[in-house]
């Protein structure tokens, strides 16, 4: 069986006005979000890591790619990351663009993202023996911003969030949990000659957080491009959290 391969497709969802939210688990989220109208067949990556053993729960590393791109990313990501300390999944991106797909922020693109993430941390939960408890968001540019929103609107399901080069999320009440949400590790990354999320957003961010309460890593590199450096970073403050070791600064 390969290390990387891709699940055929996320079950098709139910247009909007025939699903149900209970055919979505999000128990621990307050409210269940409500199926949208989008692409019904999204496909998605998942990767297995490397002399996998069946009889340990390993932690699931959720991965949402960056803008003009899709789940194919994934095969190139995780060896710089780590070839053994997790399982990971991709979903694709819910909004099309010229050269792929990306995350949208209004209502219904949140919603449909949310919709798309728990199908493909189901789908791989049924293939892999996973630590449910020790489920890993992470996303790079908009897929870093979805991935904050996300687990800002699920703070219960989510062991911890890291946004690469993507800010924090505004608009449609981000921070309504915030009691749960600030018990969640943070990790963020900011490009000292960024164009999109440079130092100054990043410190605008780290305080807003810091001052509600939350446990943040802050790491700066030279520029947004995806780095050993900033993967290998990524994977040490992954696994202290998933070794219990931090509320990771």
């Amino acid at each position: 069986m390969n290390r990387v391969e891709t699940i055929a497709t996320i079950d098709p969802l139910k247009l909007l006005g025939t699903a149900d939210a209970s055919d979505f688990d999000w128990s621990d989220s307050l409210p269940a979000p409500q199926p949208r109208i989008f692409c019904p067949d999204l496909p998605l990556a998942s990767f297995m890591p490397v002399h996998y053993e069946p009889g340990y729960a390993y932690p699931l590393l959720v991965w949402l790619h960056d803008c003009e791109l899709n789940e194919d990313c994934l095969p190139q990501l995780m060896p710089h990351v780590s070839l053994r300390n997790f399982v990971a999944v991709a979903p694709r991106g819910t909004i099309a663009e010229r050269l792929g797909f990306s995350w949208g922020q209004d209502i219904v693109s949140i919603e449909a993202a949310e919709a798309v993430v728990g199908n493909a941390i189901e789908r791989v939960v049924d293939r892999f023996n996973i630590n449910t408890r020790r489920i890993l968001l992470a996303g790079q540019g908009p897929g870093g911003t979805m991935a904050l929103r996300i687990a800002m609107r699920n703070p219960l399901r989510f062991a911890a969030v890291a946004s690469l080069a993507g800010a924090l999320p505004t608009g449609h009440r981000p921070l309504a949990r915030i009691n749960e949400f600030r018990k969640l590790p943070i990790m963020l990354t900011s490009g000292r000659e960024s164009d999109s999320y440079n130092q100054l957003a990043a410190c605008d961010d780290l305080r807003l957080l810091h001052s509600a309460g939350c446990h943040v890593a802050m790491r700066q590199y030279p520029d947004d491009q995806l780095s050993d450096d900033m993967l290998g970073d990524l994977n040490r403050w992954l696994m202290d959290v998933v070794c219990g070791s931090k509320q990771t600064k």
